[in-house]
């Protein structure tokens, strides 16, 4: 996936970058999640190809393409 980044300078030179405050991320590998499991909040791990790991509800599945809030890198 593409995604525009801003880029901070000082006197001509780059010194950060801002990440936007969500991405959507594809889910490369999650355990399943299963029936019933949903009425109590439970969550589970996910990870994206990047390597970043979060927890999300049971229903995600791997392939999802999710948002996830870069301040904090949790589920949206």
């Amino acid at each position: 996936p593409e995604m525009t980044l801003d880029i901070v300078s000082y006197e001509g030179k780059p010194i950060d970058i801002e990440l936007p405050t969500t991405v959507d991320m594809e889910v490369v590998y999650t355990e399943p999640g299963y029936a019933g499991d949903t009425a109590t909040g439970a969550t589970k791990e996910v990870q994206f190809e990047t390597g970043l790991k979060v927890n999300v509800p049971l229903f995600i599945n791997q392939g999802d393409v999710i948002r996830v809030d870069t301040r904090t890198n949790s589920y949206v």
